[in-house]
């Protein structure tokens, strides 16, 4: 605020500034409260119109008109326009303002705002006005006005009310109550009314991504976020942007063809709008997220000349260290380096032999004490429990999917035979195909007779030896196997000091994961407690074994040799 208008303590009403003939100018003041209603309706143009012929009337000089589309609730600083027009006031020391607004609902529809904003002007000597309503200040007119203030409160709070009891409903019948989300759009449908629609071929893009993060195709959500932009999915923005934004798509059920709505207390149920993925994938998503072991980065380009390319990193600048031969005068040489451009030891050689053999020395120091052993198949055992748990409790979930699918098809069919016209037959039929094709696919994913007892049993035997023993099972490995089982060693890339070698003092490795753990644990025992964070590191460990040996365990269930 200006110095001038800061000093001024008594200011000159509207009738004294006329009498003196001084220029009143008018800023005019417009709302509407959404969007929708500024680009359907005319309510700005018509609040201007009137506002404009009250200014004439009145002899004022329209200075400036601060239109917006923006909710009436909240403090008023939440409205750009309302602030403009204050700091337009205080850019303006010399001239003599008004404000006009075509109704007193206009300034707000909450009563702590409205008289904030009224304060706020009045500091400035800068009053009211509206052809629909007399400001005074006094006693009896301030009542008048936040009786009026109230109304208009109550009117807001009010129409949520109705317009959240219109959208739960909606919710509870299994519609989506609120704008469309991408890949879908909000269509009128003469049976639903207003119901998602997969837009293609976007839908099919989102479709992909999530099957191929479900089942390993997308190793990481930067591998589906590089996808989906590559596709045009996602435009003008590199995948790393888009991370948190797959986040919230692949948390989101509504893709699985559900409806929920916890905050309104709404639970999950069948939506009426087509799913672009089954709920066995969208649950294994769930589990992959949580699970972040999962999503370690494994090169594809494995070579058996630079086992550990990948692996390390530098211990400098954290970039991950390469390896490739170098032509010397008469042979070639492998070597390791850093080719991190802004590294001072960028391009630094280290001989392929020193490296791999100080590594061979940091393999043999992870070995896992015999008595941790134990403990060991006691914890595994515990998770395991817990998460054939969960599986069945999956398991259920698509039973019940399943018989409610059922239900909706003979609810399906009676309106079928009830239909009056063939427009209402033929969309009742297509939601009956859909549903029908929905039962099938449960039925392929269900396997209530799953005996998860063997491969959990040939998953511990070798979690147990090769956390025993890592330097020997490590050897017998091929290059492509020692880069699937570095993580289940070492939970993150090894730092390497090209001066000091590995810093080997604070590495974390699950062998350290266990005998910290039974260091603070009775040993063995059916009782003994596990903390949320070594649960979440111990689950994650376990699961990893699980799925990276996924394939000898399928080959164990036919009856094939899942051993390395």
């Amino acid at each position: 605020m200006s110095k001038a208008k800061q000093n001024k303590t008594i200011f000159p009403t509207l009738d004294q500034l006329k009498k003196a003939g001084n220029n009143v100018y008018a800023l005019i003041y417009c709302r509407v409260s959404s969007e929708r209603q500024k680009n359907e309706g005319h309510g700005l143009e018509s609040q201007e119109q009137r506002c404009r012929e009250f200014a004439e009337r009145n002899g004022y000089i329209v200075d400036g008109v601060f239109a917006e589309a923006v909710s009436g609730g909240g403090e008023y600083t939440s409205r750009p326009m309302q602030v403009g027009i204050l700091d337009y006031i205080d850019k303006n020391p010399h001239k003599n303002f008004v404000v006009i607004i075509d109704d007193i609902s206009r300034i707000a529809r909450d009563v702590t705002a409205h008289f904030q904003i009224r304060y706020a002007l009045r500091d400035r000597g800068v009053e009211i006005v509206s052809p629909n309503f007399n400001f005074e200040n006094s006693p009896e007119g301030e009542m008048v006005e936040g009786v009026m203030a109230m109304v208009s409160q109550y009117h807001r709070k009010g129409n949520k009310r109705q317009v959240i009891q219109k959208q739960k409903a909606r919710l509870e019948a299994g519609y989506w109550a609120f704008a469309s989300k991408k890949p879908y759009k909000m269509t009128k449908d003469q049976v639903h009314g207003n119901i998602l629609i997969p837009e293609y071929p976007m839908a099919q893009l989102l479709k992909e991504a999530m099957e191929g993060f479900a089942s390993g195709r997308f190793t990481r959500k930067i591998d589906a976020c590089r996808f989906l932009v590559e596709m045009g999915y996602w435009k003008n923005q590199k995948p790393e942007r888009y991370i948190d934004n797959l986040t919230e798509l692949f948390k989101d059920v509504l893709f699985a063809g559900y409806i929920e709505y916890p905050e309104w207390g709404v639970e999950r149920r069948i939506g009426h709008h087509e799913a672009l993925i089954s709920l066995d994938v969208y649950e294994t998503i769930q589990k992959r997220m949580k699970r972040e072991g999962l999503n370690k980065s494994i090169r594809k380009d494995v070579s058996d000349d630079f086992p550990l390319r990948g692996l390390l990193c530098c211990a400098y600048c954290n970039k991950p260290l390469t390896g490739a031969w170098s032509t010397g005068r008469n042979q070639k040489y492998p070597y390791y380096f850093c080719q991190n451009k802004d590294c001072k030891y960028k391009q630094k050689s280290i001989l392929k032999k020193d490296i791999e053999d100080k590594f061979d020395e940091v393999l043999k120091k992870q070995s896992m004490k015999a008595e941790v052993g134990i403990l060991t198949q006691e914890v595994f055992g515990f998770v395991w429990e817990e998460e054939i748990l969960e599986i069945k409790n999956m398991q259920q979930a698509q039973s019940r999917s399943k018989n409610e699918m059922k239900e909706k098809f003979n609810n399906l069919t009676n309106l079928i035979i009830k239909a009056k016209s063939e427009a209402m037959r033929d969309a009742y039929e297509k939601q009956a195909e859909e549903v029908v094709n929905n039962i099938k696919e449960l039925n392929d994913e269900i396997h209530e007779d799953l005996d998860f007892s063997i491969p959990y049993r040939t998953v511990l035997c070798k979690a147990v030896n090769f956390l025993e023993h890592p330097n020997f099972i490590w050897s017998e490995l091929s290059t492509k196997e020692q880069q699937d089982m570095f993580y289940f060693i070492f939970t993150e890339k090894l730092p390497y000091d090209i001066k000091e070698g590995y810093r080997t003092e604070n590495i974390p490795s699950a062998v350290r994961l266990f005998e910290e753990f039974s260091e603070n644990n009775i040993l063995c025992t059916p009782d003994v407690e596990i903390t949320e964070n070594e649960w979440n590191q111990i689950l994650d460990f376990v699961i990893r074994w699980y799925n990276t040996l996924g394939e000898s365990n399928r080959r164990m269930r036919e009856g094939e040799d899942g051993e390395y």
